[in-house]
């Protein structure tokens, strides 16, 4: 079994931690084979049989390690989740670009494509409108998913137990004067957005932006990303968010299609 290559995974850190970069080492094995047995990881590691099988007990524990019927430990739910994670959110973005270059063409406002980490929302991508009064791309930023339209979307398709084990205290900070301050506050926002299939946002992250969104979900119902239509709260009048919603409504079957 040959070392992992250093070079490609950056410096070595001033204060490394033994156990922690021992575990990642036995992950980072998984590159070269399928699975390893007991004695293959102490001698990866040139450590004792019992550090190393504490070592993939604890990984086993979170996941990222199963053990098999013949006792050989291969990569874990964890690992594959996380990969998934990574190759979804590449393919997410890919598959709606087309999707935000038509929705901005047609308003002629900013479009965004938004995913949810954890109580946060991370920006994955933006077309930016070109007009003089515009709300700017947002693309990389995070923000908390309570004061977005696009968080309270994606929140909306969780169950409310599912919501309640982001959120440990009932207190809500936000960027902004009109920001969700409550949990109770949030858990009545997100029913209003189940029942009429979008979300909106006036002013709830910046003064003098507004937004309406609605959830990007798979062939299996399953969400996988957001994409909201921020315009200036002038702009923002109930017959342009009555086509707002209309249209997204439509990209939300059409990317359903899409992923089938």
């Amino acid at each position: 079994m040959s070392e992992e290559k250093n070079a490609s995974e950056g410096s070595s850190p001033s204060y490394p931690i033994s156990s922690v970069d021992n575990a990642l080492r036995l992950l980072l094995l998984f590159r070269e084979q399928q699975s390893m047995r007991l004695t293959d990881a102490c001698n990866y590691l040139n450590v004792a049989h019992s550090t190393a099988h504490r070592l993939l007990a604890m990984l086993i524990h979170r996941g990222f390690v199963r053990q098999d019927a013949s006792r050989a430990y291969r990569p874990g739910p964890m690992l594959i989740d996380i990969g998934l994670a990574v190759v979804q959110k590449m393919d997410v973005r890919t598959q709606a670009r087309p999707f935000l270059e038509n929705l901005g063409t047609r308003f002629g406002e900013t479009v965004h494509l938004v995913t949810l980490e954890g109580n946060q929302v991370r920006y994955l991508d933006s077309i930016e409108s070109d007009r003089a009064l515009r709300v700017i791309a947002r693309t990389g930023q995070i923000l908390p998913a309570h004061c977005t339209s696009a968080g309270k979307a994606l929140l909306a398709e969780r169950t409310p137990e599912q919501v309640r084990a982001l959120y440990v205290d009932d207190v809500l900070v936000g960027p902004a004067t009109r920001s969700i301050k409550s949990f109770s506050a949030l858990e009545s926002a997100l029913e209003d957005v189940r029942q009429q299939g979008y979300a909106t946002n006036y002013e709830e992250s910046e003064e003098g932006v507004g937004s309406v969104a609605i959830a990007l979900v798979n062939a299996a119902d399953r969400p996988v990303a957001s994409i909201a239509i921020a315009v200036p709260v002038t702009r923002l009048v109930p017959e342009t968010q009555t086509n707002l919603v209309k249209a997204l409504k439509e990209v939300r079957q059409q990317f359903r299609d899409l992923s089938v």
